[in-house]
């Protein structure tokens, strides 16, 4: 049996054997975090308060990671393990996980610009997440449940302690800009530890002849 939850886990290891997954996802946290913070140090006028910058902004960060990823897939991940297509299931949860995530950022800033009070929301989103991330690559990459563990325990912390975010802002947006930071930075870390893992152990077949 153990064998065989290996084969079927596969798929999963297969999709972020470089990490690329995590650090988009990882990317696009801080890249939302980022925007935050340019709204809370300029005034309302700004053009960091714009729908239009927002729609670039979106946008621009939507063909990084799109276009960045599939770049290191072709040009370092696939010349050393090849291309590998699973059936469409095999490869669900983690582009789920990223899908989530995407949809609901842009859902964040919405309520932002209505003014909507989504402070519960924000921790069960980090509880939801961590959900995802446990049950798409902690199962088959045993080390990631520290990572798991980790945003489980921010998401937590967040709802237990709310002075560690209200001084950066006293709305439900003060714990999402510390959220979006935290689970960013961790998932960059477990995403680049993964990629030098796999630069040190998968070499491509021309180097492995010499």
């Amino acid at each position: 049996m153990d064998q065989v939850d290996r084969m079927l886990a596969r798929p999963k290891i297969y999709y972020n054997i470089d990490g690329v997954g995590e650090l988009a996802l990882g990317f696009m946290f801080l890249a939302s975090a980022l925007l935050r913070s340019m709204q809370l140090q300029t005034p309302k006028g700004s053009v960091w308060h714009s729908m239009y910058l927002f729609i670039i902004y979106v946008g621009l960060m939507y063909v990084i990671l799109k276009y960045g990823s599939r770049a290191i897939k072709k040009h370092i991940t696939y010349p050393r393990t090849g291309f590998v297509e699973y059936r469409k299931h095999g490869t669900f949860w983690l582009p789920m996980v990223m899908i989530i995530g995407a949809l609901t950022t842009v859902g964040f800033c919405i309520a932002l610009r209505r003014h909507w009070d989504l402070t519960t929301f924000v921790v069960l989103y980090g509880l939801l997440l961590t959900g995802g991330y446990a049950y798409g690559l902690a199962r088959t990459v045993r080390w990631k449940w520290l990572v798991a563990s980790a945003m489980a325990f921010i998401s937590l912390l967040i709802a237990v302690f709310p002075r560690i975010w209200i001084w950066l802002d006293p709305t439900w947006i003060g714990a999402l800009w510390l959220s979006f930071m935290l689970y960013g930075a961790l998932l960059l870390i477990s995403g680049g530890i993964s990629f030098w893992l796999y630069l040190r152990h998968t070499q491509a077949p021309a180097q492995e002849n010499q």
